[in-house]
């Protein structure tokens, strides 16, 4: 009996030697998990039990248990490298077997697959072409070919333009005081302009906003001074008056050598008229007018010698002559037609001046027509219009590469200019234009005809800076011809026009140019411009550069092109028994009953851990425990040695007797 209790401890004691020298062996093994040698006493019972005084049978092994807890995580410079921190297990693909293990030693095979360092293919999630991970395991496949182009289809912009901009352009409407009456020379001390009214329109092309109007009258025989100060008082209205009278010298005829005229009551003579020739004294008149006391009156000569007199405010010229019979001369206002003041004749005469309208933008005189308004057709002006090669003309401007359909890149610049916001409307929005040019070029959509106008949209903002989507324009680029760097085209993709059925949203894949520019983020704060985002969803050819695996598992490959592309994620497995798991050999794991059913998910959801790429995941044997181990191991070994060597002595003692 003796000598199978110390059989049965040298038995467990070789065990124990057994399992601790495996520790020992595997202290490198990445993903290796240590073991300990569990045992329990053993007894013989009866079939009616044992008594309190029975002597046990020795010792035996109850379990090998592993034990998984989470090893030291190393750095490699393979960027296939995983090691998880936390709970779970890779998956792997062994000839259709499934195992487990948390050996992240990873690399590609010649199929292109992810596989371990024994072969097996690791198991993930796969992805679809858009980068969209699904639920479907399977292996993971790595994609080694180049990346082909994608066509900009869409431009997302996060801008913010200054509203404390000053607006750059000035346009609006002219309209010319061209009644019948205007600028006439007219005998006696009145210019006879008439009374008339005049109708004011605005309009800003909004249907919700009614149209608004303001009538402004006149007063018979007044100035053109105080004809534009009455529309000038108007909002949106600017009015000045000039008047102008020519003297021909054709028509000089101061035969008493004393002739005198009269201008708004000021009497002017040659200084020697006997002597001096017509020309000569219409100079000497005029050089005398421009010392006097005539506020906003001068005198020129014009090319062909007749003196021309200008009142620049619009105040009435009134002319008087003096002499003796036979003393004349013409006077002409800015309407055809001269009238002759003569000794002995007409002796007074008027001139009334001009009236210059300048109407801002939507603004119009929609009725009137009369002595002092004629035409009431304007001509549309714009002073310091967009240009965009002066930076003068535009107020903020930025710019970013797009792709065509065959991956060449073009740069897309977008310039804004502030508008101004009419004076008569009591409105809380402020309005830009966005123009748009690619690589030079106009790519307006033309209502008309094959060339491609300038691409201008209106952006509206409300009085807290945040965009109007309501009255702001959606941004479609439709007529955009891809071109070479001659300016012909490239032969990539070619647009389709508003007419030809071009509309919002572009279609994904694209058949043509198209593409949208996103402003719904755009804001109007009082602060500097500024480019907080301005990308695209285009990109040229790429060529695989490398791999990398972020901590939820995710594999993206890199290209030189700069884009990254979604290969799948790498799946986790856990059990609710870790320690029910089978080893079966090269750091790896098979499912049992005891171990339960596999618990699938991507990592750093449930309870599953994260990973660590360019890592592993090194042994959990502590080097300095197992030798402790050892050392107890093999003292059990000798004892229980003894143990049979005294049991021997004894049985021989008792055979001598």
């Amino acid at each position: 009996m003796t000598f199978n209790v110390a059989l049965s401890g040298l038995k467990v004691s070789a065990t124990d030697l057994e399992v601790t020298g495996n520790n020992i062996a595997n202290a490198s093994t990445v993903g290796f998990k240590r073991s300990r040698a569990e045992f329990g006493d053993a007894y013989s019972n009866s079939f009616f039990g044992g008594g309190v005084t029975d002597v046990g049978d020795g010792v035996q092994v109850q379990a090998i248990r592993q034990i998984h807890s989470q090893g030291n995580v190393e750095f490699t410079d393979n960027g296939l490298d995983m090691a998880i921190t936390g709970n779970g297990y890779f998956i792997v693909n062994d000839n259709d077997e499934v195992k487990y293990t948390r050996a992240g030693q990873f690399g590609v095979n010649r199929e292109g697959f992810l596989v371990n360092n024994t072969g097996m293919q690791v198991q993930g999630f796969q992805a679809d072409d858009e980068g969209n991970v699904s639920g479907v395991l399977g292996d993971l496949e790595v994609e080694t070919n180049d990346l082909a182009p994608r066509q900009t289809t869409s431009v997302n912009t996060l801008l913010n333009l200054d509203s404390s901009e000053s607006v750059l352009a000035v346009s609006g409407t002219t309209v010319v005081a061209d009644g019948t009456e205007v600028g006439i020379a007219q005998a006696g001390a009145n210019n006879n302009y008439s009374a008339q009214t005049v109708t004011i329109t605005y309009d800003d092309g909004n249907p919700a906003t009614p149209t608004t109007t303001e009538n402004v009258t006149t007063v018979a025989n007044e100035s053109a001074r105080a004809v534009a100060d009455r529309f000038s008082a108007v909002d949106g209205v600017n009015a000045t008056a000039r008047t102008t009278v020519t003297v021909p010298v054709a028509s000089w005829a101061n035969t008493s050598d004393s002739m005198t005229i009269t201008v708004n009551g000021v009497t002017f003579q040659p200084s020697s008229a006997a002597t001096q020739t017509n020309a000569e004294q219409l100079a000497d008149i005029g050089q005398q007018i421009n010392s006097s006391a005539l506020v906003g009156t001068t005198a020129v000569i014009n090319g062909a010698g007749d003196l021309e007199i200008i009142q620049d405010q619009g105040e009435d010229l009134r002319f008087g002559v003096a002499g003796l019979a036979g003393d004349a001369y013409n006077i002409e206002g800015s309407s055809p037609g001269a009238l002759a003041l003569a000794v002995g004749g007409t002796v007074a005469a008027t001139v009334g001046g001009v009236v210059d309208f300048t109407l801002d933008d939507n603004f119009s005189f929609s009725s009137g027509t009369g002595t002092l308004v004629g035409s009431t057709v304007g001509q549309p002006f714009v002073n310091n219009g967009f240009d965009p090669t002066d930076a003068g003309t535009y107020n903020h401007a930025t710019s970013t590469e797009i792709f065509d359909s065959l991956g060449n890149s073009h740069i897309l610049n977008l310039y804004f200019v502030k508008q101004p916001q009419p004076s008569n409307v009591a409105q809380e929005q402020s309005t830009w234009q966005m123009h748009v040019q690619i690589d030079g070029f106009d790519v307006g959509d033309p209502l008309i005809g094959d060339q491609a106008s300038r691409a201008t949209f209106n952006v509206v903002f409300n009085g807290d800076g945040s965009l109007n989507q309501t009255l702001t324009d959606d941004v479609l680029i439709s007529n955009w011809v891809p071109r070479d760097e001659n300016g012909d085209p490239n032969g990539a993709a070619l647009p389709i026009n508003l007419v030809d059925g071009g509309t919002l949203p572009v279609e994904f894949p694209p058949t043509s140019s198209n593409f949208e520019i996103d402003i719904a983020t755009l804001t109007q704060f009082g602060s500097p411009f500024a480019v907080n985002d301005l990308g695209q969803n285009g990109y040229t050819t790429g060529r695989l550069v490398g791999l990398d695996v972020d901590s939820s598992g995710v594999i993206l490959s890199r290209f030189s092109n700069g884009e990254t592309q979604v290969l799948g994620q790498v799946a986790l497995a856990n059990f609710r028994d870790k320690e029910g798991l089978a080893p079966v050999g090269d750091s790896v794991w098979v499912e049992t009953f005891a171990s339960g059913d596999a618990v699938v998910g991507a990592p750093g959801t449930a309870s599953l851990g994260l990973l660590t790429s360019s890592a592993t995941e090194s042994s959990n044997v502590d080097l300095s425990q197992e030798l402790v181990n050892l050392i107890v191991a093999q003292r059990n070994y000798q004892a229980n040695s003894k143990t049979i060597e005294t049991a021997d002595t004894i049985q021989q003692t008792i055979l001598n007797i």
